[in-house]
């Protein structure tokens, strides 16, 4: 039986790296400069594909942080697998979503945190979408393919979110420890949220404004989104249990 946390304790964060060298570095200082004492641990996550420079400033920062900081060399492939394998290694009393090239701001990070201390049952999410929330350097099509998208599956979910795919959240571990997981690539991010809500669990959304990288590229290509079609209906109709891990019961 899933028991939902009652209180928020502190603070796993989950970082994945491929290219990223100097915004990693940005993201860490941000996190400690203003939660330090709320963090149970940074996962930091790498692969087979993680650049030798990106490799030294995970180093770096492992060695500047010490015990705070565990890198994680990922089994599972892609986005999708490190973020699996980190949240079962996570500590913390909840888990956070983010990235590590500053699309994620860093700053919003003690926001989450406040939030899941008032809603500590409840997955706190980003929305570029709602008021107060922006978009910096997107383009004019994949805005409009966005809102459309949002629009669609928040009618299919009969959910008033404006953002179901900025994957920056805070969520309580116990939960995604009990989720079985399916996706490896970018459309785990849309996965991470529609199953969720497919089992009640109460999701709150807070403004943020999305800033393009200014290093490195991005590992997700345009047409692999149409995958997440595929995930919001299959997690849709999907029943409740076959949506946890074996021996897990349904939400109360």
């Amino acid at each position: 039986m899933i028991i939902l946390v009652d209180r928020f304790e502190s603070a796993t964060v989950i970082l994945p790296v491929i290219n990223e060298t100097t915004s990693l570095v940005q993201t860490v200082e941000i996190i400690l400069r203003d939660v330090k004492d709320q963090l149970e641990q940074i996962i930091i996550a790498v692969a087979d594909r993680t650049t030798q420079e990106s490799m030294a400033v995970v180093e770096q920062v492992r060695c500047d942080c010490g015990d705070l900081v565990v890198v994680h060399q990922q089994k599972l492939p892609f986005l999708g697998g490190a973020m699996r394998e980190a949240f079962d290694l996570a500590r913390g009393s909840h888990v956070i979503l983010m990235a590590s090239d500053l699309e994620t701001d860093p700053n919003l990070v003690r926001t989450l945190i406040s939030e899941a201390e008032m809603h500590p049952s409840a997955i706190i999410t980003a929305s570029r979408w709602c008021d107060g929330g922006s978009f910096q350097g997107y383009s004019t099509i994949k805005l409009a393919c966005n809102w459309m998208f949002q629009r669609l599956f928040s009618l299919l979910y009969g959910t008033s979110l404006s953002d179901m795919t900025y994957a920056y959240r805070i969520y309580p571990t116990r939960l995604v420890q009990a989720i079985r997981w399916e996706e490896l690539r970018h459309p785990f991010l849309f996965e991470a949220l529609v199953k969720p809500l497919r089992l009640g669990v109460p999701v709150i959304e807070i403004p943020a404004t999305w800033t393009a990288r200014t290093e490195g590229a991005s590992q997700n290509t345009f047409f692999r989104n149409f995958e997440y079609f595929r995930v919001g209906m299959k997690a849709r109709w999907a029943s409740r249990c076959s949506l946890l891990k074996p021996g897990v019961d349904i939400l109360g």
